[in-house]
């Protein structure tokens, strides 16, 4: 796809590495033809992905797995130039990913396959069946931060319920976007399953209005409302996997010394670029001081920079350092107070550990997502208290509670509105694959991973096959007097009492 790109249109960008501003390589923007090129490839390599079943897929998305784990360095590799996260980082973002490829194609005939319901009394000569089939051409959005983990959760769910995908990365890491292409191409399918196109917004926007049968997003809430917009001009449905400002509740009770390592890799792992991380954390009275004094030691500790022993990279956006000062400055002016870090925290593309305390609730820093190294710690009487301050946001996409009382624990999460929670730990839930996430209100809608997951790209088949003629038949123009009034008595003796 790429060398047709090449040849219609001269158009093309850069990939820069955010640690040095260097550019990496040359990528076409592919335009509305070349986008409209790639779903007319994938439209009809859909019916032959479909013909294959469930069992023809399996085969074919686990050589493309074991493709991936085996070359898992080199993808590492474009992963650390386009983002700037450690090594170690990368590969922990590509175990994640294959394992979700794995689930997939291991699960989706189980989830998906045609099973028999039950016809219940007014159709006892009926038997019901419910099936899933796949959409066709599902068009994928991806994000930045996490270039291959994030959109294999739309990537392989789709591909796994039998449907075709046209991918368009982030312009800030399509070299990741093309790397996952050409190592599907490298397996020699006949057909083009699987197909990276580069560009940027407007080739998203093209990709939107190409006729793909759904799109998969992950970006901001804004672009989000855009791209759903655009979608509901040709009735398009679409997955939306938006921002979080997702909150960490620490229960007087909790392990503190556990709490206190979650919410540095939370909110400081990969330099808080993290949609699900933790951006607010509420902690009960009684062990506020103690987590304040502990969390700041730890934050302080963390290094970042540019190379292989960093704790995290740079900001991969260079826009978003601007989004982090805002903030520090909104928090600051509003009466909070900074334990670590502060505003000289921002040396061009690198933020040093900010912890803010007594930040004020409508703050940015507590009503905005971050999307940095920048973390509010404020004090609550109680869980209760923590619950209610969680759930006061726009976003409703992931929190983590710690106590040692795990129904309590329990309790807490029935009552969070979000879509996903962890008790006694943070992003637990990425590791396993049978985990729908998504999230509430500004954090988008529907599901990926998981069987919901398989269920979100497919479209649901109801069937059934009278099997004989109804006993008392009410489905003719010409019904007898007889089965209606028996009827009007099996209403009444079947529903009319208590």
């Amino acid at each position: 796809m790429t060398d047709q790109i090449d040849r219609v249109n001269e158009r093309t960008f850069e990939s820069l590495d955010p640690r040095t501003g260097l550019a990496l390589a040359t990528y076409p923007i592919a335009d509305t033809a070349d986008v409209e090129f790639a779903v007319a490839r994938a439209r009809s390599a859909a019916t032959w992905w479909d013909a294959l079943g469930f069992a023809g897929r399996r085969t074919w998305l686990l050589k493309y797995k074991s493709a991936i784990a085996r070359d898992a360095a080199s993808l590492a590799a474009v992963i650390t130039a386009e983002t700037g996260k450690p090594d170690d980082d990368a590969i922990l973002e590509i175990q994640l990913g294959v394992e979700h490829i794995d689930w997939a194609a291991r699960n989706a005939e189980k989830t998906l396959k045609q099973r028999k319901v039950g016809s219940g009394l007014l159709a006892v000569n009926q038997k019901a069946y419910v099936g899933y089939r796949p959409f066709g051409v599902v068009g994928v959005i991806g994000p930045w931060n996490y270039p291959v983990f994030t959109p294999m959760g739309s990537i392989a769910y789709a591909l796994a319920a039998g449907n075709t995908v046209v991918f368009k990365p982030s312009e800030l890491t399509p070299g990741v976007g093309v790397w996952l292409a050409e190592k599907w191409a490298s397996l020699a399918a006949p057909h083009p399953v699987f197909q990276t196109v580069t560009g940027d917004g407007s080739t998203g926007t093209a990709l939107v209005e190409s006729g793909v049968d759904k799109i998969a997003f992950t970006g901001s809430t804004a672009t989000a409302k855009k791209v759903m917009a655009t979608c509901a001009k040709s009735l398009t449905p679409l997955v939306a996997e938006c921002g979080g400002k997702d909150a960490m509740l620490v229960d007087s009770d909790a392990n503190i010394a556990a709490a206190v390592e979650f919410a540095t890799f939370g909110a400081m792992g990969n330099a808080g670029q993290t949609c699900a991380g933790v951006e607010r954390i509420y902690v009960a009275a009684p062990v506020y001081d103690r987590f304040v004094a502990e969390f700041a030691s730890a934050v302080r500790a963390l290094k970042p920079g540019g190379t292989k022993t960093s704790s995290y990279g740079p900001m991969t956006l260079g826009k978003q350092s601007d989004i982090v000062r805002g903030q520090i400055e909104d928090a600051l002016a509003k009466g909070g107070k900074v334990v670590v870090g502060g505003l000289d925290s921002l040396h061009g593309p690198y933020v040093d550990p900010v912890v803010l305390t007594d930040v004020p609730e409508d703050s940015t820093a507590i009503t905005e997502e971050t999307f940095g190294p920048t973390v509010v710690v404020n004090k609550v009487r109680n869980l209760e208290e923590a619950i209610a301050r969680a759930n006061a946001s726009k976003y409703g996409l992931g929190a983590s509670v710690f106590t040692k009382d795990a129904a309590v624990g329990r309790r807490a999460a029935e009552k969070l509105d979000c879509g996903v929670v962890t008790v006694n730990s943070v992003l637990g839930f990425a590791a396993v694959p049978a985990l729908p996430f998504g999230g509430t209100g500004d954090s988008g809608f529907g599901r990926i991973h998981g069987a919901d997951g398989l269920r979100e790209f497919s479209t649901v088949k109801s069937l059934t096959v009278q099997g004989f003629a109804a006993p008392v038949d009410l489905l003719t123009m010409n019904r007898k007097a007889r089965n209606v009034k028996i009827s009007v008595l099996a209403l009444k003796l079947r529903h009319g009492r208590g």
